[in-house]
């Protein structure tokens, strides 16, 4: 079997740990298996990269920034090799350049073009362990690229696709995908299975366990992933397309706090002002999520939209560049907020669960500030002071629905 193997940087966060992944490794590598690890940085090494870039300069470039923080995994890949080396176990780190990972150009946030699974698949001859940089690759002019945060999980899960590897493990520090974060909700369960679908919501949606677009590409390629700790021999989660079990009303509640909500106050009420505004967004490639337009009066109308809260000034920057001042009356940025989410694949065929979550948050004193809503998901804008105390009153809900 050829088993591709995901380590967070908590997993590699010191000398056991890395230890701790080798032994690991060695294990399925001495039961047969050819194996193909991606890595993280270190523990919070990546934040401290960032720290030194910013007492550098406040605004350092976006391609220098991809060429320090790449520097990150190529540590913890080294480290692991020689561990494995030491325990008489044949291994190989690979930066993406020696893959090759292709992406596309954009530095800071990179999409995966294409792999070349040639090297890889010379070392794997040889019978070696094959240890891959994550959350980085390279572009058509061989600049280094990132990922994004969170982007290991897509490397693992873009090679076990252009391996057609038999497994991709994930290995965090929680055994699982469960129904809340346990670190702020007390009664969250760990959940055996969950649909693509529904960890693909949860992912979008601040559930930090996958990387969302490492379960697009998995839903894609139909990749099945196991989410487990690296710290226990427990059984983990299993994300595939569909599940055995009965489809739970909700599978999950999830929360994300890096949002902001921008509100453009007083814009023209006439054809053609919606598309000019967020095409303006689109062409910076600033993704916005829920969208609410007021009914117009005076022959004006207001547009409120969510971001991720990074994106929150560029996006007023560009607003205030592509409409002149006498176009609008005036642009709201509120960074304090947060969106609240239930995701379950029964929803398609329950209906209450928005009435139900409106209730706990009533229950909990939370007032709504937006809603969006899909097919598996509802989702609302809170204030971010009252998150956990939303989280758990809708968990709460909803727990002997995912009983």
């Amino acid at each position: 079997m050829l088993i591709v193997k995901k380590f967070g940087g908590t997993s590699v966060g010191n000398r056991e740990r890395i230890f701790n992944v080798a032994r690991r490794c060695a294990e399925e590598y001495n039961d047969g298996n050819d194996v193909v690890v991606v890595l993280s940085a270190m523990g919070k090494s990546t934040d401290e990269l960032i720290e030194l870039a910013r007492s550098i300069t406040d605004s350092p470039s976006k391609r220098e920034m991809d060429m320090l923080l790449s520097t990150g995994e190529q540590v913890s890949v080294a480290l692991l090799a020689m561990a494995l080396g030491s325990m008489r176990i044949p291994a190989v780190s690979l930066n993406a350049y020696q893959v090759a990972m292709h992406t596309t150009h954009r530095y800071g946030n990179a999409r995966i073009k294409r792999i070349d699974t040639d090297r890889i698949l010379n070392e794997i001859e040889q019978r070696k362990i094959v240890i891959v940089t994550g959350f980085q690759g390279i572009d058509k002019f061989d600049n280094i690229t990132t990922l994004g945060r969170g982007g290991s999980d897509t490397t693992a899960v873009a090679l076990a696709a252009a391996l057609h590897a038999d497994a991709c493990e994930i290995f965090t520090d929680v055994d699982g995908v469960y129904t809340a974060d346990p670190r702020h909700v007390k009664n969250a369960r760990k959940l055996d299975e969950i649909t693509y679908d529904e960890m693909l919501e949860l992912a979008t949606l601040g559930a930090g366990v996958l990387h969302n677009r490492s379960v697009e590409l998995a839903k894609k390629y139909n990749v099945v992933l196991v989410v487990r700790s690296s710290l226990n021999e427990n059984e983990g989660t299993i994300v595939k397309e569909e599940t055995n079990v009965e489809k739970m009303l909700v599978s999950g509640v999830a929360a994300d706090k890096n949002a902001a909500r921008i509100a453009v106050v007083g814009l023209k009420d006439i054809p053609g002002v919606a598309f000019h505004l967020f095409n303006s967004l689109a062409r910076k490639n600033i993704n916005v999520d829920m969208i609410l337009q007021s009914v117009g009066r005076d022959g004006t109308k207001d547009i409120s939209f969510t971001l991720e809260e990074e994106y929150a000034d560029e996006a007023v920057a560009v607003i205030q560049k592509n409409f002149p001042k006498n176009d609008y009356n005036s642009i709201n940025l509120d960074k304090k907020v947060a969106k609240v989410s239930v995701v379950g694949a029964g929803m398609q065929t329950n209906p209450g669960v928005a009435a139900s979550m409106f209730e706990a948050l009533y229950d909990a004193g939370v007032n709504i500030r937006m809603i969006s809503t899909s097919e598996i998901r509802v989702t609302v804008l809170i204030d971010e002071d009252k998150t956990d105390r939303a989280l758990a009153s809708i968990h709460e809900k909803f727990s002997l629905d995912m009983a």
